[in-house]
């Protein structure tokens, strides 16, 4: 099973940490799109959400306290989902690829949380991590 969950985590955090780079190497960019979605102080919450997205990307992959990297993971993609993803207030044209991105934050995020409770429940009888988890919800 811990290779198994070992395989899971990678594929998790591959798409993380693209983000990551691209919020912290394109962040000109990233920012314009989320100003453009009203986000306020989008150049500092662009970098913010970065340094977050490695953070919690780098600590599911590396198993250093992989419940706070899940964790911090879904606190930035449900509000993620509504900021960056409010489909209900896009043009019709646009609706429906945002409603699919609201739809992949909200379920990712539902995936992070349960890797929450699934590692903080597992402890540190899984294998295959550097440390064990933070939290204990057992």
């Amino acid at each position: 099973m811990d290779t198994l969950v070992l395989i899971g985590r990678i594929f998790f955090s591959l798409l993380f940490l693209g983000s990551a780079v691209n919020h912290l190497t394109k962040t000109s960019y990233m920012a314009s799109y989320a100003a453009s979605r009203g986000l306020p102080a989008a150049t500092p919450a662009t970098v913010v959400s970065g340094l977050v997205l490695l953070a919690g990307a780098l600590s599911v992959l590396l198993g250093v306290w992989a419940d706070l990297g899940a964790l911090l993971l879904a606190v930035f993609l449900f509000p993620t989902a509504v900021l960056m993803h409010a489909f209900w207030k896009s043009p019709p044209d646009d609706r429906q690829g945002e409603m699919t991105h609201f739809l992949k934050d909200c379920a990712l995020g539902g995936a992070a949380l349960m890797l929450l409770a699934f590692f903080s429940y597992a402890g540190s009888d899984l294998g295959l991590t550097i440390t064990g988890p933070l939290f204990d919800i057992s």
